[in-house]
């Protein structure tokens, strides 16, 4: 990242607002179209207000320097979107419409994202008297027109237990020329509540974020806030809490494995899978007590002792389930029945994935070397952690097959955690946080990159809080993946991604 408009950072270190400085806005665009174009990618976008107008702050990646890149401007109520030059902002600059009533002219299909209570009053936007917002779900679809094409709505309730979403099919025939998605039915106004924290429920809020990333969205809070306090955790705390993100990065590979398996019918790996997700979310709940890792991760460090006893338990336990595991999964991945069904179904093109952003297993699907582990490592990961095998085919058995890789790379890093579990411990106290400042944290969840981003008053308290779940990325790639496919692949397609509804309505 060599633009003179750009501040450039790694994760772990805070910046003075006064720094930072606010360009024009066509210095702005051309600055992040070139970084873009130069391997960056777009990791965050939000606005702040400031006064009469809205700072727009983004946040670049570059995955191949480790680095961090920020850029700020100001708008008005309306600028020249720049989704049609960079496709990744398509819904960062819908949700700066939906929260801040700012009109991004020349977006290709701006509504609603989330449907909330607005932060500012949008009726004019979407065409509304005032204080009148759309409900949730009401909103135009696109629509392929013509005798032989059909519509297909599912959702947003569900059969069985799953979160609410609806996805709105244009077919003909059996084959699905259009996915679209909407979500937002479980908005819950996480990002708002953080302002003017920390709060003493601000970590439980974060638990909640999207509950089967608990270890990972907690992770990412407590390392941006001891980023601002200027706090350094013991290796031990560190230690655990990477020891967590593995263990929840085990129970929900293997879960998605066995759904997979489940969707083709190949009852033996779903059955086993069922029973040793069970048995790694046990491992958490030795850890702390819950299954899903609440209590476990706190800023300054990890209120539970994980003693040598606790230990030898872990080490013994994985020890039995690691056999096991890799034969259950081999089970359905040397199958040529399922394989069958997993080759070529769902593809999404690796130029697509890399204009849509995608992150995490969705990306390295499709041969992205995109992995916070080693891009941005923190922690006890930094210099030693080696990113598995990539596909390249961007189809289902790919991401079932990066699942697969990623829960033996798993195995082997708890195994030397556990080894080299350093003797330190106690936690820190978090002292005050800088004022004025801006500072990203970045955390590996097992779906993918989690971004977390704060910004400060003068006071030192959170006056802006921006949480990217890797499914804000990755949703998109879900309704690519089914263009030209049956309709009928997909629940198939949808357990490949497995992504989090609550992680992206927020």
């Amino acid at each position: 990242m060599n633009c003179p408009a750009l501040i450039t950072f790694r994760p772990g270190t805070w910046i003075a607002l006064a720094d930072s400085p606010s360009l024009t806005l066509a210095h702005f665009r051309a600055s992040l179209l070139a970084e873009i174009g130069n391997g960056a990618r777009v990791a965050s976008f939000f606005g702040q207000p400031g006064g009469e107008a809205l700072d727009l702050f983004a946040i670049l990646a570059n995955d191949v320097r480790g680095e961090l890149g920020l850029l700020r401007t100001s708008i008005g109520k309306s600028y020249p979107a720049l989704t049609p030059d960079c496709p990744q902002l398509h819904l960062f600059e819908r949700e700066l419409a939906e929260q801040f009533g700012v009109r991004p002219e020349g977006h290709p299909w701006l509504k609603p994202v989330r449907f909330h209570n607005h932060w500012v009053d949008t009726a004019d936007l979407w065409g509304r008297a005032a204080g009148e917002h759309p409900l949730a779900g009401e909103m135009n679809f696109y629509r392929v027109e013509g005798e032989e094409a059909h519509e297909v709505a599912v959702g947003p309730v569900h059969a069985g237990v799953i979160e609410p979403g609806h996805f709105r099919f244009q077919c003909h025939g059996e084959e699905v020329m259009h996915l679209e998605i909407s979500l937002g039915f479980q908005h819950r106004g996480i990002e708002q509540l953080l302002v003017g924290g920390p709060h003493p429920a601000t970590i439980y809020q974060l638990e909640t974020v999207a509950g089967d990333t608990t270890v990972g969205h907690t992770t990412a809070y407590c390392r941006l806030l001891e980023c601002l306090a200027g706090t350094t955790v013991s290796a031990r705390a560190e230690a655990i809490r990477e020891i967590a993100l593995e263990l929840e990065r085990l129970a929900n590979h293997v879960g998605d494995i066995g759904a997979l398996a489940g969707d083709v019918g190949f009852l033996p790996t779903a059955s086993f899978c069922g029973r040793l997700r069970g048995d790694y979310l046990n491992l958490t709940a030795e850890l702390c007590g819950s299954r899903f890792g609440r209590g476990l991760v706190r800023p300054g460090g990890v209120p539970c002792a994980l003693d040598k006893t606790l230990v030898a338990t872990l080490r013994q336990r994985l020890e039995t389930l690691e056999p096991q595991t890799r034969g259950a999964l081999e089970l359905c991945f040397d199958r040529p029945s399922v394989l069958a069904r997993f080759e070529g179904v769902g593809r999404v093109a690796a130029a697509d994935a890399e204009a849509l952003g995608l992150v995490g297993v969705a990306a390295r699907a499709c041969g992205l070397s995109r992995d916070a582990r080693a891009n941005f490592p923190g922690g006890r990961s930094k210099g030693h952690f080696e990113l598995p095998l990539l596909e390249t085919e961007g189809d289902v058995f790919a991401r079932g097959n990066v699942r697969r890789r990623e829960v033996y790379a798993a195995h082997k890093l708890l195994n030397r955690a556990l080894r080299q579990l350093p003797e330190d411990h106690g936690n820190v106290p978090l002292g005050n946080l800088a004022p004025a400042a801006l500072a990203v944290s970045i955390c590996e969840g097992w779906r993918g990159e989690i971004v977390h981003t704060a910004i400060t008053d003068g006071k030192g308290r959170i006056a802006r809080y921006k949480i990217v779940d890797p499914s804000f990325h990755n949703w998109s790639g879900l309704a690519m993946s089914l263009r030209g496919e049956q309709i009928s692949d997909f629940p198939l397609c949808n357990k490949s991604f497995n992504l989090s509804y609550c992680g992206f309505d927020l």
